[in-house]
């Protein structure tokens, strides 16, 4: 204690006097940082493989395909909403998937579309021939009559027949062809001297000609037919 009220005693709990020298600065050497890699040796923030490791760390956390992995009691759901992130190699994997069944999806509508345009294009056409029949049935008669023989009408009747020939209509019905229920219609049931073989009932006579656009019958033909002896 001192003599004088309003001074403080100088000396220090060791009893021994204090001075007008100021305190001497306390300086706390900071402990040694050290970075460690599971499957490595500790770096010293001196040496000049620090940087490499924390580089070397940083990209082999990115490479991880779970994004964020838990470690020192941080899982993906505390990290703040961190977007884990996606080996390019499974990208690439469902890109290719994507694009397979894009590819597949497009083939088959291709091949639809070309089926749907062949249908429509042979019920167009035989729209048609359904509205010519008349005028065909009659080109027939004539040639069955022989009267369009020496006629212009006959290149006339020849060109019809072309024509509707490029759009894929075929006549049917023959004489000697062998009965076919799925392209014949037989009117009449006659008796006829058949080729030597015949085993099956055949046609005789052809009554009125089908016709079929490419497999679609538009009309069987009307025929007579005869069985063997």
């Amino acid at each position: 204690m001192t003599d004088h009220p309003g001074e403080f005693d100088r000396s220090d709990h060791s009893g021994q006097a204090g001075s007008d020298k100021p305190d001497e600065e306390i300086v706390i050497e900071p402990d040694e940082v050290v970075v460690e890699r599971a499957g490595s040796a500790s770096v010293d923030p001196g040496d000049d493989d620090y940087d490499a490791a924390i580089e070397a760390e940083f990209f082999n956390t990115e490479a991880q395909n779970d994004g964020v992995t838990a470690h020192d009691g941080v899982t993906p759901e505390s990290a703040g909403g961190a977007t884990a992130s996606v080996a390019p190699g499974a990208a690439n994997v469902d890109y290719l998937e994507d694009l397979r069944r894009l590819q597949a999806e497009y083939v088959n509508y291709k091949r639809r579309v070309d089926r749907d345009r062949d249908v429509a294009k042979e019920q167009g056409v035989g729209q048609v021939v359904v509205s010519l029949l008349p005028v065909l049935d009659d080109i027939h008669l004539a040639r069955e009559h022989g009267d369009l023989e020496g006629t212009p009408f006959a290149s006339i009747a020849d060109k019809l027949d072309g024509i509707l020939g490029r759009f894929g209509v075929t006549r049917l019905g023959a004489a000697g062809e062998e009965f076919d229920p799925a392209v014949h219609e037989a009117l009449m049931h006659v008796e006829a001297d058949l080729p030597e073989g015949t085993t099956a009932t055949t046609v005789v006579q052809v009554l009125q000609p089908g016709f079929k656009v490419g497999e679609r019958v538009v009309r069987p033909a009307r025929v007579s037919v005869a069985d063997p002896r």
